[in-house]
């Protein structure tokens, strides 16, 4: 969301989604004065549109601007491509506005809800990577209409993004569950300010404090919040930081995971959604292994369910993707921070590529497999091409006008532990399929799942849950890594760097 200053406003695009915002900033007059849409359409170039004069081609006009000293435009063309939005943020540029916003091209949006509290300053995440696919959200969340949802690292950058998005979708009930105190406050707050500005329909909205790795608890929760939908989005992500607390990894990510399973099924959830990752494929990160792990956990509840196990059976289902495009804990935070700073950019190697989409898209894209999806089933989203890092790096410094090496170095400082050169998204083992969901994929298995998965958490559980009978094996960290290698030997095998910590 953004903040907002009065002043003289253009709005860059005359379509329903610049002109609702036109009539909301009319209406609220503190936002200040829209004094034109700029357009490249020639139907639209010449008219009015509610007083307001329609300028364009874009290019011609903001050359004009330039020497009027503008104040703000707000790009509102949601259905935009990358490419062009690169040249309209260009134009916009040489052009002087002093501050440039978007609308960003989210599917509510394109379905024409559009609303000023949505648009934020534009940032380098609006201009790199492909084109996301529109989804019809509110169509496919219905789903959900009556229902209660509850979304397990909803402060998160995914769980915040699916909380946005469920709003449109008429659920009875959201249930904003995470462990930080202060990260389930502003994603509250947020969607309170979203409802009270007209964005989406008003679902009761729940923040609830707790912890995944407490097992009482989450029986207790479930218990009393009867959700009929979850998903689960939370976990310890940052793959360096787990290395150096392996067994905290696995304690919250897999045995959180494995109490919130088992609670699911006690309480009757009808639907259960699990975020996954890439680096679940032939895992070489601990963070990788945790995830494998529970994708594996997911799909084996789902065949338990399926047999007769659960009392009105359960949907469970996995989605699996790569990075996403400004997350927390990510590169491009991390590039802006150190561009603002003067540099250097530090980049593991020069060749490390990764997949990348937008949360928006990867949030909508998670809502409709987990409508679609079937119970057994692990649903793979299509990343499109992998992106080299060096090439971001180089992308993000234009961004903010600089040049890459002449003016912001770009400093290669090697892999770290748990890292590699690329990642995959299915494995040796795993074929992926298309649906007739665009952009949605199903991982067929040549095989059955190898190993025994409950003699596994057996051997795990004592060294992350202390056992007064094996108190010597609590938080041996050498230990876990023995395990998991076994298990898991594309661990082993991995690039695992040194590893020093001693905190688990």
């Amino acid at each position: 969301m953004t903040t907002f200053k009065s002043g003289r406003l253009y709005i860059i695009g005359a379509g329903f989604a610049g002109q609702t915002l036109a009539h909301e900033i009319k209406a609220k007059a503190i936002f200040g004065e829209v004094v034109a849409f700029l357009d490249d359409d020639p139907e639209k170039i010449g008219r009015k549109i509610d007083g307001i004069p329609v300028l364009g081609p874009i290019r011609d006009v903001a050359r004009l601007l330039a020497m009027q000293n503008a104040d703000e435009a707000i790009i509102a063309i949601p259905s935009a491509s990358r490419e062009y939005l690169k040249e309209i943020y260009g134009i916009l540029k040489r052009a002087g506005f002093q501050r440039i916003r978007i609308l960003p091209g989210i599917s509510q949006i394109i379905e024409g809800d559009a609303h000023l509290i949505q648009t934020r300053s534009i940032d380098p995440q609006d201009l790199l990577g492909r084109t996301p696919v529109a989804v019809n959200l509110k169509q496919s969340l219905v789903y959900l209409r009556g229902k209660r949802v509850l979304v397990t690292g909803a402060g998160g950058s995914i769980g915040s993004e699916l909380c946005r998005q469920l709003l449109s979708g008429g659920a009875a009930r959201l249930y904003l569950f995470g462990h930080g105190e202060n990260s389930i406050y502003q994603i509250d707050r947020e969607l309170h300010l979203l409802q009270e500005e007209g964005v989406g329909e008003k679902a009761s909205l729940v923040p609830i404090i707790g912890d995944l790795k407490d097992r009482d608890y989450m029986d207790w929760i479930l218990g009393r919040l009867k959700a009929d939908v979850v998903f689960h989005t939370a976990a310890y992500k940052h793959v360096p930081m787990m290395e150096e607390n392996p067994v905290a990894a696995i304690e919250n990510n897999v045995f959180g995971t494995d109490n919130l399973i088992w609670a699911a099924r006690k309480h009757g959830v009808k639907r259960f959604v699990h975020i996954t990752t890439d680096k679940a494929v032939d895992p070489v990160s601990v963070y990788g292994a945790s995830k494998c792990i529970c994708e594996r956990m997911v799909l084996d509840a789902a065949a338990e369910s399926s047999s007769g196990m659960d009392a009105g059976g359960l949907n469970f289902m996995v989605v699996r993707f790569g990075n996403v495009l400004g997350s927390r804990g990510s590169i491009m935070p991390l590039f802006q921070q150190q561009i603002e700073q003067g540099g250097p950019i530090t980049v593991t190697h020069p060749d490390v590529r990764r997949w990348f989409m937008t949360i928006p898209e990867a949030c909508s894209l998670v809502l409709k497999a987990g409508g679609v999806g079937k119970t057994g089933n692990l649903y793979l989203l299509d990343m499109g091409e992998p992106v080299r890092i060096r090439d971001m790096a180089e992308q993000m410094i234009r961004f903010y006008g600089f040049e890459p090496e002449q003016d912001i170095k770009i400093a290669y400082v090697g892999l770290r532990s748990g890292e590699r050169l690329d990642e995959k998204l299915w494995g040796e083992d795993e074929i992926p399929t298309d649906t007739e969901f665009d952009r949605i994929l199903k991982i067929e298995r040549k095989q059955p799942f190898a190993g025994d998965l409950k003699a596994l958490m057996d051997a795990l559980r004592p060294i992350c849950c202390f056992d007064p009978a094996q108190q010597g094996v609590y938080r041996d960290q050498e230990r876990l890594r023995n395990i998991l290698g076994e298990a898991l030997p594309s661990l082993s095998a991995g690039n695992r760097g040194s590893y020093g910590g001693s905190y688990g």
